[in-house]
C-alpha cells in the first residue's frame, strides 16, 4: 500500500489502547494494525502552508509559510503564552478567529507524562490535547471562561509544577502513577490566595473547580520502547524506514528512531506499508 499527499498531524480516538489514524492528502491511514511491520515515508521535497496551500522552502508553527505566520493570530506568541492575550487591546491578528478558539471555555488541568505537569486547553480539545502531549494520566482541575483567564491560572500552577512535558523521557516509557488528585487539591490550597484574587478581579465564577471528575488513564499503542530516543530528521533524512514498534503523541516509535510527525505537517510525502 502506497499513499502520497501532505501530511498532517495524526488523528487519535481514546481508546484501550488510543486508536492512531496518519492523514497523508486525503487519506486516513490506520496505523495500530501496522505496529510491528515495516513503513516507509519519503519526503519529495516539497512543503505546502496548511493555511493559504502555498508551496514554502520552510515551514513556521508547525505548517505555516512566513506571510501566515505573520498574519494568522494562531501562530501569535499568545497561542504559546495566552496571558499575552492582546483581544482587549484590539490587536488581535483575527478578531473572528480568537472568539471561536480563544474566547470560549478553557480547562486547566495537571497531566503525568514525563513527570507531572499543568496545562491548559479548550474544552473540546480533551481528551485529543493530552493525547497528543504522550500523557499516561490527565485531570481537569478548573473551567475558566477564556483562553486568557487558563493562562492566568496556569502561571499561578507553574509555580509549584513544571509546564512541559521532556518529549525524550516521555518516549521511554509509560510514567511511574501518580495520584493527580491529591497533587491536585495540594496545589489548589497552596494557591488558593492568588486563585481567589484572580476570580475576584475577573467575576464569581469565572474560575469553576471541576470536583466531580476522575483522572483519564491513557494506554499508547506501543511493542516496545525505545532505550535510547534518536530523533529522525526528514529534511535531513528524506527517506524513512523502519519497523514501527509504537505509536505516542505525535511520534512514530521505530527501530531506529522516533519521529515527530506534527512537526513536518504541511510536509508532500509517500508513505508506504
Amino acid at each position: 500500500m502506497m499513499v502520497s499527499g501532505n501530511l498532517r498531524k495524526m488523528k487519535s480516538v481514546l481508546a484501550s489502547p488510543v486508536a492512531y489514524s496518519l492523514p497523508v492528502g486525503d487519506t486516513r491511514i490506520p496505523l495500530n494494525a501496522v505496529i510491528g511491520q515495516s513503513i516507509v515515508i519519503h519526503y519529495n521535497g516539497r512543503i505546502h502552508c496548511i493555511a493559504c496551500g502555498r508551496k514554502t522552502n520552510k515551514s513556521f508553527s508547525q505548517g505555516y509559510c512566513f506571510p501566515c505566520m505573520q498574519k494568522l493570530a494562531r501562530c501569535d506568541r499568545c497561542i504559546v503564552s495566552p496571558e499575552l492575550c492582546h483581544y482587549d487591546a484590539g490587536t488581535c491578528r483575527e478578531p473572528d478567529w480568537a472568539v471561536d478558539h480563544c474566547l470560549q471555555n478553557h480547562i486547566v488541568y495537571l497531566a503525568n507524562s514525563s513527570g507531572i505537569k499543568v496545562g491548559i486547553t479548550r474544552g473540546t480539545q480533551v481528551p485529543t490535547r493530552w493525547i497528543d502531549q504522550g500523557a499516561g494520566q490527565a485531570l481537569p482541575v478548573y473551567q475558566v471562561k477564556d483562553r486568557y483567564l487558563s493562562g492566568l491560572v496556569e502561571i499561578v500552577f507553574k509555580e509549584h509544577v513544571a509546564d512541559r512535558t521532556d518529549w525524550r523521557r516521555m518516549l521511554k516509557g509509560a510514567p511511574e502513577l501518580v495520584d493527580l488528585k491529591k497533587v491536585s487539591e495540594a496545589l489548589r490550597q497552596a494557591c488558593s490566595a492568588r486563585l481567589d484574587a484572580i476570580e475576584q478581579r475577573f467575576g464569581e465564577g469565572s474560575i469553576r473547580h471541576l470536583m466531580d471528575v476522575e483522572t483519564i488513564s491513557i494506554n499508547y499503542p506501543v511493542n516496545q520502547y525505545p532505550e535510547k530516543v534518536a530523533s529522525i530528521n526528514m529534511d535531513k533524512t528524506p527517506r524513512v524506514e523502519g519497523t514501527l514498534m509504537g505509536i505516542k503523541g505525535q511520534y512514530l516509535i521505530l527501530d531506529n528512531g522516533v519521529i515527530n510527525i506534527r512537526k513536518y505537517t504541511g510536509y508532500e510525502v509517500s508513505v508506504e506499508l
